[in-house]
């Protein structure tokens, strides 16, 4: 295998290391096949030929509104030389990619005491006892705070916005321009949470001012609402570089400031935008299909799980699945959409 595809590969797996899913195997191999292949002529050329070349093809942008994701994913579908093509992933298409590998490769789940034989990626590599480094921990929820009266919520983020001050608590900040706080009704009733500040965010120092917070401007009318009715915030402050996902310990650093927001403000129903924001809210890594459609107990008050607008934006099939998760979030707090007219 040659290096080039070998690190694709290993960067693959410990990608899916990082969510949790650890078993890689090599499927077993009929006996006859082996013995049929090893009796096979072996043509010369087909020895002195050079390993194919690793194709590489634009890859999604990830939820950090605009930028390319940095994990690398295997694609089982394949170009017209016949060269598997190794597409970037966004968090939001792990749940559809999960039962795929890359062409030739099956990976099974263990099924007995007695598992087959680890796959390695490159046995011949003096590297191949080099551990796959344990996915990174989601820091644990902070206590609920005391209940602020409405009246002194507005003071009370301000309070909070004080303390962060002008922060350097994780690498994040050294490519700030604004710190983006939060932004709408300290005593709102719905609260949407995102992933990290973009490109016109860190020029603003107010969060969704982009093209996405357009289409979350849209959405937030759709319900009935207008947007000084809600309160927005995400999980890190800063932009992340070249608009990458937020870096666990960068997530874990600035959450416990978002918890501190979310008990000051209490709605009664938070949305979560994207999977970066339902993993730091919940504690815990899921492809996002299976947290949507239904409503999850989160610090005393409701929480539904939709797709970031950055990630409608790049797939607009999906604006009707996010409609119809807000829908539940309008059912909850009571709203029916506004009429036509």
């Amino acid at each position: 295998m040659d290096p080039t595809t070998r690190d694709a590969l290993l960067a693959r797996v410990r990608f899916y290391r990082d969510l949790g899913l650890t078993e890689f195997y090599r499927r077993p191999v009929d006996p006859a096949l082996l013995a049929q292949s090893a009796a096979e002529p072996v043509d010369a050329q087909t020895l002195g030929a050079p390993e194919p070349a690793l194709s590489l093809s634009k890859g999604l942008v990830s939820e950090t509104w605009g930028s390319n994701s940095s994990q690398p994913a295997l694609s089982p579908k394949l170009e017209s030389s016949g060269t598997p093509s190794f597409p970037r992933s966004s968090a939001e298409r792990v749940g559809n990619q999960d039962s795929q590998g890359a062409p030739g490769l099956a990976f099974e789940t263990r099924e007995s005491n007695n598992p087959p034989p680890v796959f390695s990626l490159h046995p011949e590599s003096p590297q191949e006892d080099a551990p796959i480094p344990p996915r990174k921990p989601i820091q644990a929820a902070p206590q609920i705070g005391d209940e602020v009266v409405p009246a002194a919520r507005a003071a009370a983020l301000q309070l909070i916005r004080d303390e962060i001050g002008d922060c350097t608590r994780c690498a994040l900040h050294s490519g700030r321009n604004k710190l983006v706080f939060g932004d709408g009704d300290a005593a709102a009733r719905l609260l949407f949470v995102g992933e990290g500040p973009g490109a016109d965010e860190d020029a603003q120092g107010l969060p969704f001012v982009g093209k996405a917070g357009q289409l979350l401007n849209n959405m937030i009318n759709a319900m009935g609402l207008k947007r000084g009715q809600v309160y927005i915030a995400n999980v890190v402050k800063c932009r992340p570089p070249a608009n990458r996902t937020p870096e666990p310990n960068e997530a874990n650093t600035c959450s416990p400031f978002l918890f501190r927001q979310i008990d000051v403000v209490r709605p009664e129903v938070i949305v979560a935008l994207g999977a970066t924001a339902a993993t730091y809210l919940l504690g815990m890594r899921q492809p996002l299909a299976g947290l949507r459609g239904r409503v999850h107990s989160f610090r005393g008050t409701k929480l539904i799980i939709t797709y970031h607008p950055a990630y409608l934006l790049r797939d607009p099939r999906q604006k009707k699945e996010a409609w119809a998760d807000l829908q539940i979030a309008m059912r909850e707090l009571g709203l029916k959409p506004p009429s036509k007219a």
